[in-house]
């Protein structure tokens, strides 16, 4: 459910804690199931998520598979480690800046070097 190549963007989620998630099941799976695996999921993972939101975790089940297979499941977090991505994007931002590099794009089409800097 939660794999590096199907997100669309893959921070470390070991650096962070999850605020809320859903889970989207879809197919032929009791609801028994789903929430027994997910009860288990926030046991194991405590570590994982916040513990001053009560009631975080968020689960649906839809009885209807998607065309093509028997079952499939949607995870979305919201998660704290998403803050060293935007620290990598700024530091990456900083050295191109600092370079001036592709600015001139920016100054051609009315933009100031000082609009960058709030």
């Amino acid at each position: 459910l939660v794999i590096a190549k199907n997100m669309m963007a893959a921070p470390d989620f070991r650096n962070g804690r999850y605020l809320t998630c859903a889970t989207i099941f879809r197919g032929k799976v009791s609801m028994k199931e789903v929430e027994d695996q997910m009860r288990n999921i926030q046991t194991k993972s405590s570590s994982y998520f916040v513990e001053w939101i009560p009631n975080n975790v968020q689960t649906a089940l839809c009885s209807i598979p998607p065309k093509g297979l028997k079952m499939s499941a949607t995870f979305i977090g919201n998660s704290t480690s998403i803050q060293e991505m935007f620290k990598r994007i700024g530091d990456q931002f900083t050295v191109m800046f600092r370079r001036k590099a592709f600015l001139h794009w920016y100054s051609g089409e009315g933009m100031d070097e000082m609009e960058f800097k709030s």
